[in-house]
């Protein structure tokens, strides 16, 4: 399967609604990071935006500079018409493959992201969120903390994320999510970490 993970892929599974990690609503422990940014001038990512709940929620927050993207065009379409009023204005959506996007970012935002992509890119998603994030700019997020049988999703542990992320970033925060929900308690980390200085 891990080599069918392209816009094909993904955008059938948009469209056939088999989008099991899809819990509805913001994820509780993104929730919880982005009540306390206080700065709502922030650029910020979101890599693989999917539906957009966590995306809905930083535009109801007043967050002015929102930059999202999904290699799936019927996820991005889908959000274009629901988030319509703020498009083009606090929101911009590209519908492409995160490791060909441009641009500087203070925040990123992962939520279901890493664990959709073939463990095999995960160094070049550790060096490409360094290289968009501008020197000590966060990334920020949920990794889940267990293992899958297949995939997608992806699963792996704590000492291989550290591994793979401290080459280009301090790590702030890598610890078990106090916050998740029933189904995912005891089996997500939350993340903050900061990239390098050039």
């Amino acid at each position: 399967m891990t080599n069918q993970l392209d816009e094909n892929y993904w955008n059938n599974r948009y469209r056939q609604h088999q989008t099991g990690w899809d819990i509805g609503y913001p994820s509780t422990p993104l929730k919880a990071y982005i009540d306390q940014v206080s700065d709502k001038n922030l650029s910020i990512l979101v890599p693989g935006c999917g539906n957009g709940y966590e995306v809905e929620y930083l535009l109801q927050q007043g967050f002015q500079k929102i930059t999202i993207i999904d290699i799936a065009p019927a996820a991005t379409a889908a959000l274009e018409k629901k988030l319509h009023p703020f498009v083009n204005r606090t929101l911009t959506i590209v519908t492409g493959d995160f490791f060909t996007l441009t641009g500087k970012y203070e925040l990123a935002l992962e939520q279901t992201f890493f664990c959709a992509l073939d463990p095999k890119l995960r160094n070049a998603y550790a060096q490409k969120m360094y290289e968009l994030l501008k020197p000590k700019g966060k990334l920020a997020g949920v990794l889940f903390n267990r293992n899958f049988e297949g995939g997608p999703p992806f699963g792996g542990h704590l000492d291989e994320y550290e591994k793979l992320f401290r080459p280009y970033f301090n790590i702030k925060k890598m610890e078990p999510c106090y916050n998740s929900i029933d189904a995912r308690k005891t089996s997500e980390l939350f993340i903050i970490l900061e990239a390098r200085k050039n």
